[in-house]
């Protein structure tokens, strides 16, 4: 709650406010733990009609004040896990779950049980019935909560629907008896499909509660405003979202647009011409490289260089912006992206490896040309172009419901960029059991060759002696290059490199046993569990494993968010276990390089310390999450830079989605309405009584829906080049987000008159062919992704009924 220096002194004077308001939730709680024995006399079929009664007076609340029946609605939901999954929730998690109905961020450390606090406020709201999402980070973690959670959601009588990127499932009671064979070691469930019944996505939509990953709703909501039948729809409203990992979900991926795109005709010659040139530049004469801002820049010696390799005299008044997009393009490929950190080549394809997680992302690709750069970079079959049809951030998609709440282990530090981005309130809620866990400070070391070396010796030490090891990296290449160190010194070892979430997640679990060692890329199995011994029922080993210190957690480096690191410290000191963390870091580590102390290097470097003997210094510690605190500030000043240019977007995106959903939702009447608008009303009926009334409202519906269609994608494309132009507007001292902002609503107005001119015509041209009929949606949309695809051929009539050729008329 805290979000600057001041708050430090304010405090002393008024008293934490995290603490004033925790404060204010105890007679919440302590009225929650009263109806405890009046809950537990209920039977299941009690259970279930109390439901049907809270559901009964959630509607006729004012304003939709479910805090009246919250505690006895908690108070239920406690007794359905302890019923089902033998879990009680603690006085903290029901804080959290209270702080979660408020649209909150609940900060709750690792092993607080954040999976179970969010039945509490998910259950009270689905009791409006407008549908409660649980936000997760991958595919697995959605599938395991729905049949984890499900059988609390079962008990009560609510339905838990699934959204996975190949499939949709609801949680199927049918099989909640047997829930002791999914029960597994880690104290969670392994999810085995019996128990989740395949369906469609509107059913899973349609479910009280829904389960699903980031991307999923996001697309899905794209997809929805590219249908033109309404039985393609799947998302109902926005009403509320629980976000688990919020800080991962709405911070870290906030830079990554969603974009569902079409492919575009470019050759592929195009980008091997413009890679074979950028390989013959060099650095710092040709091009200069700002690592901070990952950025590169063309000197006038490189423009030269560039053409007279093009052979042309001024590549800017010859060849206009789109070659030197892609000379610029295929220079920071090639100077910025590196293989095995930020991609990899896999199965003849580039393959995108997040940067704050390291996990792999099949599927996602860069935009504007860079995925291609890269692909003629390594050599890999080129993908064509694509087209964007749809995009939105995850920024401007969350920001959509009525009641945003979300819960992880590490908020506070960018809890500014919460408040003023979201609207969001952080509270850090206290731990069950006291931390005892030490923070070791962290080993500083002149070089990478140094730190790495002594980490494996760290690590052959701690294996030997049976305290586990978990050792966090920040990417696939430095997890393999341990791991040969380790081979090379016999010490037997897993490697997680974030591929397959469900085996990850089932190691990640194991990670606590007797002399266990896991190197993971930072994050890879997150939101499991580590249990010391790796096995709840074996008291023995979870002891033995205690009195050798608990989890030692090892970070290689130190990431650019101190929120990463203190995730990964996070996996160690769950629920009042002991445990252990350092970081290890080098003089040549990224952040270090870039923005590291120049103090730190001289210090190191007068005392004439070897490069395998590290420094273990508080102050230098300090310095390090100086340097952090500062990057964090300047990553928040770019999201901010982009949230202001796409809420120009995202404004312009509204007004066309709300036409696009009252053409397809409207009846005739509202359809007529938007006609009239258009075209004057006796010009109308003459064309009703051509056409016929049933064929003209089928055929000028569809027709209003592929016009706006047609146009946006076009405005899309035209508003990313303009924003591409606007910045070299600055050297004029003029503002590029001004300039950004009175183009965008310019452009917009003329796509508006362009769609009124285009609708009026083509009308006027269907009503020319009495015989023309309704158009079959599948030869405009191929339903698969929702894109774009042209099935009529060049020589074909056209499909308007103008009696031209396609190739002169709308193929033109």
């Amino acid at each position: 709650m805290c979000y600057n220096a001041h708050m430090s002194f304010l405090t002393k004077i008024i008293g934490d406010p995290n603490e004033r308001f925790l404060k204010k939730l105890k007679p919440i709680v302590e009225e929650i733990n009263k109806l405890e024995k009046k809950i537990e006399k209920l039977s299941d079929e009690e259970l279930k009609n109390k439901t049907k009664e809270l559901r009964g007076q959630s509607p006729a609340l004012p304003a939709g004040r479910l805090d009246e029946i919250l505690p006895e609605a908690f108070a239920m939901v406690r007794e359905a896990a302890k019923r089902t999954l033998k879990q009680r929730h603690f006085d903290v998690q029901l804080m959290g779950g209270i702080i979660l109905h408020q649209g909150k961020i609940a900060e709750m450390k690792t092993g607080e049980g954040k999976t179970l606090v969010a039945t509490l406020p998910a259950y009270l709201n689905a009791l409006e019935g407008k549908g409660v999402h649980i936000v997760t980070v991958n595919d697995y973690l959605s599938r395991r909560d729905t049949v984890w959670m499900g059988q609390i959601y079962h008990v009560l009588g609510l339905s838990v629907g699934c959204l996975n990127h190949e499939a949709s499932y609801l949680y199927d009671p049918a099989h909640s008896a047997k829930e002791d064979e999914i029960r597994d070691t880690l104290g969670g469930f392994k999810v085995v499909h019996e128990f989740l019944k395949p369906c469609s996505r509107r059913e899973a939509y349609e479910a009280d509660i829904t389960y699903g990953t980031n991307n999923e709703f996001g697309f899905d909501y794209l997809r929805d405003n590219l249908t033109y039948e309404t039985n393609q729809l799947s998302q109902t409203e926005h009403h509320y979202a629980i976000v688990d990992e919020i800080d991962s979900i709405l911070i870290d991926e906030a830079r990554t647009p969603l974009i569902i795109s079409a492919p575009a005709e470019e050759s592929s010659d195009f980008y091997l011409m413009f890679s074979r040139l950028a390989q013959k530049l060099e650095p710092e004469r040709d091009y200069t490289v700002d690592e901070k801002l990952k950025a590169i820049s063309l000197t006038e010696q490189g423009i030269e260089h560039a053409e007279k390799m093009l052979g042309i005299e001024d590549i800017y008044t010859e060849k206009g912006i789109k070659y030197v997009h892609h000379l610029e393009t295929a220079v920071r490929a090639r100077a910025l992206f590196v293989r095995d950190r930020d991609y990899i080549a896999k199965n003849n394809e580039i393959i995108i490896v997040d940067e704050f997680t390291g996990r792999l992302m099949p599927g996602r690709r860069w935009s504007e040309g860079l995925h291609q750069a890269i692909e003629a970079k390594e050599g890999v079959t080129i993908q064509k172009e694509s087209r964007t049809l749809a995009s939105i951030t995850f920024q401007n998609y969350f920001r959509m419901y009525k009641k945003l709440a979300g819960m992880t282990g590490t908020a506070v530090t960018s809890a500014e960029e919460f408040h003023k981005v979201y609207n969001l309130e952080t509270i850090v809620v206290p731990t069950n059991m006291p931390m005892i866990r030490n923070d070791w400070p962290d080993l500083v070391f002149q070089t990478e060759k140094g730190k790495v070396q002594a980490i494996a010796e760290k690590i052959k030490n701690l294996h030997q002696k049976g305290q586990p090891v978990l050792v966090g990296t920040v990417s696939i290449e430095k997890n393999e290059y341990l791991s040969a160190l380790l081979k090379k010194e016999g010490v037997s070892h897993r490697v997680l490199n974030a591929k397959n979430h469900e085996e990850d997640g089932e190691i990640i679990a194991q990670t606590g046993r007797l002399g266990a060692v896991t190197v993971a890329t930072n994050i890879a199995g997150r939101g499991v569990d580590i249990i010391l011994g790796g096995n709840p029922q074996d008291k023995h080993e979870a002891e033995k494993v205690k009195g050798l210190g608990g989890l030692h957690i090892i970070g290689t480096e130190r990431h650019e968010a101190r929120r990463i690191d203190n995730q990964l410290r996070g996996r160690s000191g769950r629920q009042g276990d002991p445990g252990e963390t350092q970081f290890f870091v080098s003089l040549e580590d990224d952040l270090m390089r870039i923005f590291g102390s120049e103090r730190i290097k001289n210090m190191m470097a007068k005392l004439g310390i070897p490069e395998n003997q590290p420094i273990e210094n508080r102050m230098v510690g300090s310095a390090i999450e100086a340097s952090q605190s500062k990057i964090e500030g300047f990553n928040f000043d770019t999201r901010k830079h982009l949230l202001e240019y796409d809420d120009v977007m995202n404004h312009q995106r509204k007004i066309i989605y709300e036409r696009r959903r009252k053409i397809l939702f409207g009846d005739n009447d509202c359809l007529l309405e938007e006609l009239k608008k258009i075209i004057e009303e006796p010009e109308l009926e003459k064309k009703r009584q051509e056409i016929g009334e049933e064929n003209f409202f089928k055929t000028t519906r569809f027709l209003m829906l592929q016009i706006i269609d047609m146009f946006w994608v076009d405005h899309l494309e035209m508003m990313d080049y303009m924003r591409s132009s606007v910045s070299l507007r600055a050297y004029g001292q003029r503002d590029p987000l001004v300039e950004y902002k009175n183009e965008g609503l310019r452009m917009f107005r003329q796509m508006e008159e362009s769609i009124k001119r285009t609708t009026e015509e083509m009308i006027a041209r269907a009503s020319e062919n009495p015989k023309h009929e309704a158009l079959n949606p599948k030869q405009i949309i191929n339903s698969n992704d929702q894109n774009i695809k042209r099935d009529i051929g060049r020589n074909s009539p056209c499909w308007c009924g103008s009696g031209k050729k396609y190739k002169k008329c709308h193929g033109k």
